[in-house]
Order: C-alpha cells, then sequence, then structure tokens
C-alpha cells in the first residue's frame, strides 16, 4: 500500500495533536520531542506534524510513503527520465525513522519526497530513542 504524507509546521504540537486525534479518530503512531506522526487508514494518510511556532500554518514537505526500497529506486528512475532533478538519501534517519528516499522539488519549491522505511526505531549508538535525533525533520 502506498499512502499520501503530509509535514505540516505545527505552533503547539499538543493542540494539534488533540486536534488530528480526533479528526481522524487516531492516537499517533509516534510521537517524540517537537514531533508527532500518524499512520491514518481512512483516508490512507501519512501526516507528519513537526512543532516549529515560527513557520506554523506552513506545509514542511509533502511525500509519498512506499512498500519497498524498490519501490524508491523505481521513482528514482521515474522521475530521472522525466527529466527532474532529484536528491536521493538512502540509509538515512528522518523523522525518528531509519529511511532509502529521493526528494523532488515542484516549481514553487515545496519538496516532495518518495520514501519507504527500513527501520521504525532505529536508537543510534549510546542515545536511548527518545535522545535521538530528528535530523531531517
Amino acid at each position: 500500500m502506498s499512502r499520501v504524507q503530509l509535514a505540516l509546521n505545527v505552533a503547539d504540537l499538543d493542540e494539534s495533536v488533540a486536534f488530528y486525534s480526533k479528526l481522524f479518530g487516531v492516537e499517533p503512531h509516534k510521537r517524540r520531542a517537537g514531533y508527532a506522526n500518524f499512520a491514518v487508514a481512512v483516508p490512507p494518510l501519512k501526516l507528519v506534524l513537526i512543532e516549529k511556532p515560527e513557520a506554523a500554518g506552513t506545509i514542511n514537505h509533502l511525500g509519498v510513503e512506499v512498500q519497498s526500497t524498490a519501490d524508491v529506486v523505481a521513482a528514482v528512475d521515474r522521475l530521472g527520465e522525466q527529466g527532474l532533478a532529484t536528491r536521493e538519501e538512502m540509509s538515512t534517519v528522518c523523522c525518528y525513522a531509519l529511511q532509502d528516499k529521493v526528494w523532488v522539488d515542484d516549481p514553487e519549491g515545496t519538496a516532495w519526497e518518495v520514501y519507504t522505511i527500513t527501520d521504525d526505531n532505529p536508537a543510534p549508538r549510546g542515545l536511548t530513542l527518545a535522545e535521538s535525533p530528528a535530523t531531517c525533520c
């Protein structure tokens, strides 16, 4: 299953988590300091909330979550064949997960990623998961 990802900058993470929990009828899949994500079944959506009071109300980035690294590689090939400039990030820790991904920007500069999660709960050496950096978020 593929699903669209919407990553939003929010001013108050607790308030936003409460709102989106009610809106979609699910609790966050993952919650860390300044970060939460929801795996919504209906509609198929990965909703990511990033606490950034200075940028609240804006899109952080958009994405398409796919099933496998092979799907990411296929997206790299397809986007390249279409003449789009891509940025690959394989085996990168982002949003508290190990991911393989490719980035492309739309004409307005909005970042889109096609990604797969290869480890949903990685903890860097010597750190607990709560201390792990979100990195790209």
